[in-house]
């Protein structure tokens, strides 16, 4: 969600994503993972390639994508420019409560 003051609830697997001044909430939901799965494949899959460093840079912007959560989602394109710009470091965070969810649930 950009602008609000919404904030992240880790017992959901949320996540925050600070993207150009604003702060994106990210909320794994059943529908967004789907998505994500159609694109990216299998999402056990996905936790296993992140598990061995093998996770490129198109899957974490794909599946930040499709996890953002508000009114006014950004393009994919803002979505990854966020992540090259905060680094993999400061990524790695919402990355690990989003694929926290998929692996453990609520």
């Amino acid at each position: 969600m950009s602008g609000t003051s919404t904030q992240a609830n880790p017992q959901r697997g949320e996540a925050e994503l600070h993207v150009n001044g604003r702060e994106v909430l990210l909320r794994p939901t059943f529908a967004a993972l789907v998505r994500a799965e159609e694109e990216l494949g299998s999402l056990f899959a996905l936790v296993e390639r992140a598990g061995r460093g093998e996770l490129r840079l198109a899957d974490i912007a794909a599946l930040f994508w499709f996890c953002q959560h508000g009114h006014a989602p950004l393009p994919r394109e803002e979505i990854g420019e966020a992540v090259v710009s905060m680094g993999l470091a400061k990524a790695a965070p919402p990355l690990k409560a989003v694929l926290g969810q998929i692996l453990r649930g609520r």
